[in-house]
């Protein structure tokens, strides 16, 4: 007998089988017939495909098959035939169609098959692993995230890992209205599953996590405030509060810097800053001198953009640390130094809006003499040499800035010339950068400026409202429509406009097109760390299991 005749022999076999059992009353009597389809798994090709179809959809007919059954279907998706292997895939909903509790082993077959390389392949992966999620989302997601948090061998298991990752991010996530009912119950089993994941995740994780945990209904806008504390306790674990700082471990600095970005959104709504407030003041700010020097810049901004929800309480105990970096960026006598305008104007905005919710507490620090009659006033103790020295440090400043603000003016006018005189593109887009730079540089320099100037008097008004704007927000405001920017409506700033993304001093200018005289008016306008606030668009590494997951 041929091989073409034998093969045709054994497809002919195969359909007599699955007529036999379609036919069947009580198809359980029928077990040659399953029997033989089970066999027709170690025969050709095509009775194999045939045979792929023919297993689970009898399946449930023949428990005590079952194992058998199993194993010679998942025999077929190891083939090396790939026609075979698609259409074994094609067939594993089928298994836990009517047998719930085989649904765990199949998603975590399909878990691993998204490593799949073939299109066709990991297409039929996807649309069966929809499938087995829309037959039981519970107990589907609670398989599938088992790939995530409980990798044994990482050299093996990592690729598999982010596979999963990506297809919850791309397939489940989207569908979160379709697939998580009854939504507050579900909304919830997510929310666990993913805080059991957190672990060890990169920061491009994390963020995506966060981003998915606010587009729930449970921490929607209308969340109570237990919601709230929910997410800033996820995020403050991630920041490591509760461990010792050690001011070398920069994967940890931008861990904590990137978090502070990441639960701002939640401070603005009333969830309490009070821990992460606590570790700058105890941990950070100390040592604020020995850290990178591209992460002084996002931790300024950081603390600047938090300042403003943050309680009495809180900022009583934080602003002398504040007020003791904004003298060390203020000197009182001009020493010949480069001056930092954009920390000063990250401490002078964090110091008005503390010192608003305490005012009193400026007495002893700055010399003031507020009035609020609490103890804490102390206005029986002499602070008069604090208030001289804190009012010199504010008009030498005021000078400088001065000074800066006329060169930068200056430099305008000379970018608007070399503009009209620019012949290239890529000079055009030189010189646009350099006055983008040099708006947000006068923009620093004016807040300063507005900032200082009601600081002179004894008793002094702090600002604690949205009337001073922070320069990198200014720079990179979302575009709203001509008509609302025409009648004067503020375009929100978020806090993914945290930081700019200008090129750094060093990089403008293009050959004869550079300005010497703006260049040193810029040199202490800073951009943002190293090309913008990159705290937040990096990525931490790993922690628990070693597996390496390296910041950059």
């Amino acid at each position: 007998m041929t091989d073409a005749s034998y093969e045709a022999k054994q497809i002919e076999k195969l359909y007599e089988f699955g007529e036999r059992l379609n036919e069947s009353k009580d198809k359980s009597q029928n077990v040659k017939d399953y029997e033989g389809i089970i066999d027709a798994t170690k025969t050709s090709l095509k009775a194999k495909q045939l045979a792929a179809q023919l297993i689970p959809r009898f399946f449930k007919f023949f428990p005590n098959l079952s194992s058998r059954a199993l194993n010679a279907h998942f025999d077929l998706i190891e083939e090396e035939d790939l026609a075979v292997r698609v259409q074994a895939i094609r067939g594993l909903p089928l298994f836990c169609k009517d047998t719930k509790e085989y649904i765990s082993k199949i998603v975590d077959i399909l878990g691993q098959l998204l490593t799949a390389e073939e299109i066709v392949e990991r297409d039929a992966v996807h649309k069966a692993l929809m499938s087995v999620l829309r037959q039981d989302v519970k107990e589907s997601l609670t398989a599938l995230f088992k790939h995530i948090w409980n990798v044994e061998d990482p050299s093996q298991d990592d690729t598999i890992r982010d596979k999963v990752l990506c297809f919850i991010r791309d397939k489940v996530f989207p569908l979160k209205a379709e697939l998580l009912r009854p939504q507050e119950e579900m909304e919830r089993h997510i929310t666990e599953l993913i805080k059991k994941s957190l672990g060890d995740v990169t920061g491009a994780e994390f963020r995506m996590f966060m981003d998915f945990f606010k587009s729930l209904s449970i921490f929607g806008e209308k969340a109570p405030p237990e919601r709230l504390k929910e997410l800033i306790g996820i995020i403050e674990g991630q920041a490591d509060l509760d461990a010792q700082f050690d001011v070398s471990d920069a994967d940890h600095i931008d861990r904590l810097i990137s978090c502070l970005f990441m639960a701002l959104p939640f401070f603005v709504r009333g969830a309490s800053g009070s821990k992460f407030l606590n570790y700058l003041n105890k941990h950070i700010i100390p040592v604020f001198d020995e850290l990178p020097e591209e992460r002084k810049l996002d931790l300024l901004k950081a603390l600047a953009e938090i300042s403003a929800y943050t309680t009495p309480q809180d900022s009583r105990q934080i602003l002398p640390s504040v007020v003791q970096l904004l003298k060390k960026y203020m000197p009182r006598r001009k020493t010949g130094e480069e001056t930092n305008f954009t920390y000063v104007e990250c401490l002078l905005f964090s110091f008005h809006h503390l010192a608003h919710k305490a005012p009193n507490a400026t007495n002893s620090l700055c010399g003031y003499k507020i009035v609020t009659g609490q103890p804490s006033d102390r206005l029986g103790e002499d602070f008069s040499e604090y208030y001289k020295d804190f009012t010199e440090r504010l008009s030498s400043v005021e000078d400088l800035t001065r000074a800066t603000i006329k060169k930068l003016t200056q430099g305008m006018a000379e970018h608007n010339k070399a503009m009209a005189a620019a012949k290239s593109d890529e000079a055009k887009d030189s010189i646009k950068t350099q006055k983008q730079n040099t708006t947000t540089g006068l923009r620093t320099c004016n807040n300063i400026l507005a900032m200082t100037k009601p600081l002179h008097s004894k008793t002094p008004a702090f600002i604690g409202d949205e009337s001073v704007i922070l320069s990198w927000k200014e720079a990179i405001k979302p575009s709203v429509p001509a008509s609302a920017t025409a009648a004067g409506v503020k375009r929100p700033a978020t806090v993914a406009n945290g930081s700019n993304n200008l090129a750094r001093k060093k990089g403008r200018g293009a050959g004869g097109m550079q300005n010497q005289l703006v260049n040193r008016a810029l040199e202490g306008i800073s951009y943002g760390g190293r090309g913008g606030g990159r705290g937040r668009g990096r990525d931490w590494g790993g922690r628990g299991r070693g597996r390496g997951r390296g910041y950059r």
